[in-house]
């Protein structure tokens, strides 16, 4: 009888089987972990997908999102490109206008600079001035000849005025440019006539007497006040002061006083006669004007007013070379 074999330990025996298999697992099972000598494998690649159809499908998303808010033009290609048309004409008119401002800033700023050379003071002062004209009025001209006789009118403020008429015309203020128009003038006119001869002085008087109305009226009044300024041709009153009785006056006979002022006739009209000899020569260089455009009737009726001028000074060269007291 063979020997029984030695019984092995308790927790080396194997376990015997169920009498039925377990047909749910147990509840807390625990999960092998992973080696670390063999990784967990590696997910399949996902197959690449391309930057075309990435855009695509964006494109077909925000199509999507854009059809729910956007107006049925707005995928219309002719409106899109009046669209596009619109926004070009834009773009150009901006840059036009940006130009034109530029253009005009320039502009601006060499009138500014026109007057750097001068000294400050003296520009304050003509700046002073001639808003001393402009707030005048209906009074101007008495503050004009005023300033002329202090000796204040220069051509500092014929600048100064001229400065504001260029703002006014570039700015298109056509009752400013009016009125800064004709005080240039009258400063100039009366700048004009404190440099000019005694001679030139009372032409200019008695161009002013002229209303525009009637010619043999206004040679009347030119005759007198001739009578009035020429000092009497005859010997006697040109020896003698005026008021001098020959019959009455005893004791040495002294001359009149010499005044620098007097005016003979003598040279009025030798002066009158250089002037219209030196207008003439330009009125033959310059032709008339025959055009309907209007610059051109600008430019005739400014010759035609000269025309008319150098009539009426004819005019008073003939009744200055006949005059009798």
């Amino acid at each position: 009888m063979a020997a029984a074999a030695p019984a092995l330990p308790t927790f080396l025996r194997p376990r015997p089987p169920p009498p039925f298999p377990s047909s749910t697992p147990p509840l807390h099972r625990r999960r092998p972990a992973p080696s670390r000598l063999h990784p967990a494998r590696p997910a399949a690649p996902l197959s690449p997908v391309s930057a075309v159809e990435k855009t695509k499908g964006a494109a077909a998303a925000a199509d999507e999102v854009q059809l729910e808010g956007m107006p049925s033009e707005f995928y219309d290609e002719e409106w899109q490109a009046n669209q596009r048309e619109r926004t070009k004409e834009w773009h150009a008119y901006r840059q036009k206008e940006e130009a034109e401002e530029e253009a005009k800033s320039s502009e601006y700023r060499e009138i500014g600079m026109r007057m750097k050379a001068y000294p400050q003071e003296e520009v304050c002062k003509a700046r002073v001035l001639v808003s001393s004209f402009i707030r005048a009025g209906e009074d101007v001209e008495k503050v004009i000849e005023k300033a002329a006789e202090r000796g204040e009118l220069t051509e500092l403020v014929l600048m100064v005025i001229w400065n504001r008429l260029d703002v006014a015309r570039r700015d298109d203020e056509k009752d400013a440019i009016r009125s800064l128009d004709l005080l240039y003038r009258r400063v100039e006119t009366e700048i004009l006539r404190s440099e000019a001869t005694p001679a030139m002085r009372l032409l200019d008087e008695l161009l002013n007497i002229h209303d525009g109305s009637d010619d043999d009226k206004w040679l009347k009044a030119c005759r007198k006040h001739m009578i009035e300024v020429f000092p009497r041709e005859d010997p006697f009153t040109m020896v003698f002061p005026p008021g001098f009785d020959m019959e009455k006056h005893d004791g040495q006979i002294k001359l009149p006083p010499q005044d620098d002022d007097v005016l003979l006739r003598v040279d009025f009209v030798r002066e009158v006669d250089e002037l219209l000899k030196e207008v003439e020569a330009e009125q033959e260089k310059s032709k008339l004007q025959t055009g309907y455009d209007p610059e051109s009737v600008a430019t005739m009726l400014k010759q035609q007013e000269k025309l008319r001028t150098i009539c009426q000074v004819e005019a008073l060269l003939e009744l200055a070379a006949t005059l009798k007291w």
